[in-house]
């Protein structure tokens, strides 16, 4: 039986069902997932009503209600559970490294790991640091190429914050994959330090092997400056 809170989930989303706009969601996706056809504002829209009128779940169920929602066939409910997390991810348990691992290891393509990786691996690393480095050494040694993006991409909203060191040895770790979502998380990373340490990101570049992809994506920033 369906969590009471899912079924009210499900109760908002389907009268906004869109079939037209889910084949079109679903071929931007490469048909990896099917969709209920409901565009970002409006399933934002209805989050902030959700939230108001039935609150977040309880925290003795919210963990219960991502895996269902994670379950669930439609990308848009994944979209949801990553939404409802957003209203949590300031104060993360400790232990909830396993939910965050879960979702970048379950259905996994670059819309949610994304999202994961830079919104709520970034936060709980930022409240647990003692962490950080032995969580996302793991990742990046690992053979699980959406872990290891998101090693390289946790940090995209550091700023100054960002530990150079460890980006570009996670950065370095990865050369001579072929892999397109590591070489282009690459190129992102080094993108966005760049707008804080455009030398330091012009020197890594410059002594480093990287593919052309990535030191295209990596210099953007800089070369639209000059």
């Amino acid at each position: 039986m369906k969590n009471e809170y899912i079924q009210i989930i499900q109760g908002l989303l389907t009268p906004y069902e869109n079939k037209q706009e889910a084949i079109k969601m679903k071929q931007y996706m490469r048909n990896q997932y099917d969709f209920l056809g409901i565009r970002a504002p409006q399933r934002k829209q209805l989050v902030r009503f959700l939230i108001k009128e039935h609150g977040l779940p309880s925290e003795e169920s919210f963990k219960t209600i991502i895996y269902e929602l994670w379950a669930l066939p439609e990308r848009d409910y994944q979209s949801i559970a990553l939404e409802l997390i957003d209203r949590k991810s300031k104060q993360f348990k400790e232990d909830d490294i396993e939910l965050i691992e879960d979702l970048i290891t379950n259905k996994s393509w670059w819309d949610t790991v994304d999202w994961i990786a830079s919104k709520h691996a970034g936060n709980y690393f930022l409240q647990y640091p003692e962490n950080k480095w032995v969580i996302t050494e793991r990742w990046i040694q690992s053979d699980n190429i959406w872990l290891q993006r998101s090693a390289i991409i946790f940090q995209l909203k550091y700023k100054t914050d960002t530990d150079e060191a460890h980006l570009y040895d996670y950065i370095t770790q990865c050369l001579g994959s072929d892999e397109f979502f590591i070489n282009k998380a690459i190129g992102w990373a080094l993108r966005e330090y760049s707008k804080i340490n455009p030398q330091s990101v012009l020197d890594f570049v410059d002594r480093t092997p990287l593919p052309k992809f990535s030191r295209t994506e990596a210099l953007k920033v800089i070369k639209q400056k000059s």
